[in-house]
């Protein structure tokens, strides 16, 4: 069989070779065809070599995985894997080689930052899931507890126990069969993770005849780990929030250019040498790389004032567990997923899992070392024998599914194996909503995945209750918030006045004497930059907010008159009232600076909430993590099975599936898994999307070189070739005010087909240095409803913009250069007077780009679908200025 890839209107990959290896080589390539930008950046952090090509800002993640030997840890697991384990990565890893040339000419940032794509090794996968999973045991915490300890005493050490910013949970549930429709299990959920932009997770289909498997990859890594269907089992996963990773305080002295380390055996030589870390447009960092017998040393060094080692399983046992990656594309039973598990290292996950055959499985996998219970709490001494690992914690734990297994990163299952767990808020919700029906299906799920209630609120509710002798203004404030219903939507004007009383209440308690002598004492830049989200003050108060509200252990702080003070200081400040999601908006990360976070669409959910968009009270309502998929299998037909990411299946800039799927997502719909070949649209190998280029050789109607900026052609939009392009810009959250968002493909190309028959409005396509940059719309105002709402003057001519994504608006002038070559095009016809635009009122951003041009702002008009705002530059005003 020769390898073949699909592609289903979305344009999720589906992948069919003649053996395991062959697929494999196919899912490399076709992993580095749609996201080489991302791959290549995740290669290099696991390197520590990014900031050569990311710059300054990337020199504190390179120092951290430089000095935690990440890829030196990678390169010993791929040593001891068996060899068709290696020989399957290998060939993943060949498929990547080949595709990255390809995927970097698809993909603008590397010409922006002048990467070449350079050589994956063997070990690179190995690299990247280390490096992408390193911080989620969350060992920092123990840096914070210990300034916990010196500042308020030992007694006070988990103060502030709790899962905050830094850490990666996830929802996930189990229903079986009495309560579904089909009477077969349905296993849903979403993992909460940094939400980068592309995603962490590409949705793929991956077939040969030993297996048949969908899910959800990690870019840069074979198979499908955490979230899988095989048809006849399906798989999830959570944090289980265990404890695996120490940290040893060092005692360390140099002997000439030798390092010695204090161990339980006395002083003992340490391996160090010198790493440099190359920086664009910086001088080189010199990095200094010691590794004591517990590990590489992580903070400080001999000569600070202090040193402290890491030491993670896959260092010490040579093993990250990658065997159980091709187990369990072989699964087909919930006994074979069992035993794929088996393997698992890190991160230490809680485990669902059912099959057709009725088992289910609920369980956690992964390695946790024996050792002394002040290890899995705080730093300590490297040369106390008793903080030695004394094996591994066994058997996992396990827990039999009678009914409704849920996993949401609380105490339970994994309680003997961590420290710190999430609030039972999310779980309890969860079990709460699943147990109202016997008659649940997949699309049903989505009530579930967008549920808004935050009960973590009833603490300081409760107190505000309680309150007498306010103000007027505060009483209207707190009448207010004790008849919210708790829900924490996008449109609720109640969430954000509880959002603003919660964090006047953050700071509040942060300034409290009680907690001054910690907040003058912990300084997160005396730690490395990669560790400091940890150790960040403000942060580890607004996540700890329900517990200081309660807790008895800081008897002088009165937490009702602090409640009263935020009271009246918030209601004192009240302005109009403002929605939750005017405030509360994605703000995914981006290797590279994207749009600001007022372009990036308002949200619902909370931190608590089972739909889980993070936001830190005190501190921003902007949201960086949240569900980075959703998923719900269907273990009575795989077909029936939905799954959603943040953005699309492809990382390229301007392709129609980079972010086609974020409409849905931000409302909690799903697209259906598609399993059946002959639904799928087959393309060649040399083919790497569906969207077809934009015909460059087509003829201009303007053509200007703009100075500082560079040539801008303008052609004809053609509706049917440049369908795949305008749909993937119309359809994006960010393009709201074009009025298309969750259009098809074929309701867009409908829709600029009878544009293209009209005399009086045009589309075109604005390239800059043959790159599409723009979509460019002019109209006859007196042909236009426009017209109907204003005096309209001889020679006006109205104009569109739509500027594609990630085309340069961040760089400083884009904007600029670009209206200068549209406006050159518009006023290039003598009978062209005055240029005409209307822009939604409230879209500020595009109001603001106008009056930067010259354009008058005239008055708002009510058109049908929106209330817009007129704004004029004339012929002569232009001339007069020039």
């Amino acid at each position: 069989m020769s390898t073949k890839i699909y592609r289903d209107a979305w344009g999720i990959p589906h992948l069919r070779a003649g053996s395991a290896d062959e697929l494999a080589f196919a899912q490399g390539r076709n992993a580095a065809t749609d996201r080489a930008w991302q791959m290549e950046t995740d290669r290099h952090r696991s390197q520590g070599t990014s900031a050569a090509h990311l710059g300054e800002s990337a020199v504190g993640w390179d120092r951290f995985a430089r000095q935690a030997r990440l890829d030196d840890t990678a390169r010993r697991c791929f040593r001891g894997l068996d060899p068709d384990t290696a020989a399957w990565i290998g060939a993943y890893v060949d498929g990547v080689n080949a595709g990255l040339g390809e995927g970097a000419r698809r993909s603008p940032e590397f010409a922006e930052t002048g990467l070449e794509p350079g050589a994956w090794q063997p070990w690179t996968p190995l690299g990247i899931w280390l490096t992408t999973h390193i911080l989620f045991a969350g060992f920092p915490t123990k840096l914070w507890r210990e300034e916990v300890a010196r500042a308020l005493g030992e007694e006070l050490i988990e103060l502030f126990a709790t899962d905050g910013s830094g850490s990666s949970g996830s929802n996930g549930w189990l229903v079986t069969g009495g309560r579904t429709e089909s009477g077969a299990p349905l296993i849903a959920g979403d993992p909460h993770r940094l939400i980068e932009d592309p995603g962490i997770y590409q949705q793929i289909h991956l077939a040969c005849p030993e297996f048949d498997v969908v899910g959800l990859a990690v870019p840069g890594v074979p198979g499908i780990a955490h979230f899988g269907h095989t048809g006849s089992v399906a798989w999830a996963i959570t944090n289980a929030m265990a404890d695996y990773q120490d940290l040893y305080r060092e005692q360390l002295r140099r002997r000439g250019t030798e390092v010695e380390a204090l161990g339980p055996d006395g002083w003992q030589p340490a391996s160090v040498h010198t790493e440099t870390i190359e920086v664009a447009g910086g001088e080189p960092v010199v990095v200094e790389v010691i590794e004591t017998e517990r590990g590489p040393v992580v903070v400080g060094g001999p000569d600070a004032a202090e040193a402290i080692s890491l030491r993670i399983p896959p260092r010490v046992t040579g093993d990250l567990g990658f065997e159980a990656l091709p187990a369990l594309l072989r699964a087909r039973t919930v006994g074979d997923v069992d035993r794929a598990f088996d393997q698992w290292t890190e991160p230490v996950n809680v485990v669902q899992a059912a099959d057709t055959e009725g088992g289910l499985l609920h369980r956690v996998a992964g390695r946790v070392p024996l050792r002394h219970e002040d290890n899995r709490l705080r730093v300590v001494p490297a040369w106390r024998r008793r903080h030695e690992w004394l094996g591994r914690y066994e058997p996992m734990p396990r827990r039999t599914v009678d009914d409704i297994a849920v996993m949401a990163n609380g105490r339970g299952l994994a309680t003997p194996l961590g420290v710190e767990f999430a609030a039972p808020h999310r779980s309890e919700r969860i079990r709460t909503l699943l147990s109202e029906h016997h008659d649940w299906t997949p699309e049903g799920m989505a009530a579930v995945h967008m549920d808004t209630h935050l009960a973590s609120a009833t603490p300081l509710l409760t107190i505000l209750a309680e309150l007498d002798g306010l103000s007027a203004n505060a009483e209207v404030l707190r009448e207010q918030l004790l008849g919210w219903d708790r829900r924490m939507d996008a449109q609720s004007t109640d969430a954000a006045a509880y959002a603003e009383l919660r964090s006047a209440v953050v700071h509040r308690i942060a300034g409290h004497p009680a907690l001054e002598k910690l907040a003058k004492q912990v300084d997160p830049a005396s730690y490395p930059e990669a560790l400091r989200p940890w150790l960040a003050f403000l942060p580890r108060v607004a996540f700890a907010l329900e517990g200081l509200l309660t807790t008895r252990a800081l008897p002088d702080m009165d937490r009702t008159e602090l409640v009263r003070a935020a009271v009246e200081e918030v209601a004192a400040a009240a302005g109009e009232p403002a929605a939750w999601g005017s405030k509360h908006r994605l703000a995914p990360w981006q290797a590279l600076p994207g749009e600001q976070h007022e372009e990036w669409p308002a949200l619902s959910g909370d931190h608590d909430c089972v739909l889980s968009t993070t936001s830190v009270p005190g501190l921003t309502d902007l949201s960086s993590r949240g569900p980075a998929a959703r998923y719900v299998w269907d273990l009575d037909r795989r077909d029936n099975s939905l799954w959603a990411v943040p953005f699309g299946a492809s990382g390229v800039p301007g392709d129609p599936h980079r972010r086609d799927q974020l409409p849905l997502w931000l409302r909690g719909e799903l697209v259906p898994v598609i399993t059946d070949w002959t639904r799928l649209t087959e393309e060649t190998m040399a083919t790497t999307s569906p969207a077809a280029a934009p015909d460059l050789s087509r003829e201009a109607v303007h053509e200007q070189t703009v100075e500082g900026f560079g040539t801008v052609r303008i052609v004809p939009l053609d509706p049917a070739a440049d369908a795949d392009l305008v749909h993937g810009w119309v359809t994006e959250e960010r393009a709201q005010f074009w009025g298309m968002v969750g259009h098809s493909r074929e309701q867009v190309r409908e829709i600029y087909e009878y544009v293209d028959s009209l005399s009086t409005h045009h589309a075109f396509l604005a390239f800059r240095e043959g790159k599409p940059v723009a979509l460019f719309q002019t109209y006859d105002p007196a042909a236009d409803p426009v017209g109907e709402c204003y005096d309209v003057q001889p020679g006006d001519f109205g104009i569109h913009l739509l500027i594609g994504p990630s085309s340069g608006t961040a760089e400083r002038g884009f904007t600029g250069g670009l209206m200068t070559a549209l406006i050159g095009f518009v006023l290039s016809d003598p009978v062209h007077q005055r240029i005409v635009v209307e822009p939604d009122a409230r879209n500020a951003k595009a109001i603001e780009r106008m009056l930067r041009a010259g354009f008058v702002l005239g008055p708002e008009i009510d058109k049908p679908e929106k209330r817009a705002r007129l704004a004029f530059l004339s012929r002569a005003a232009l001339e007069g200025r020039g």
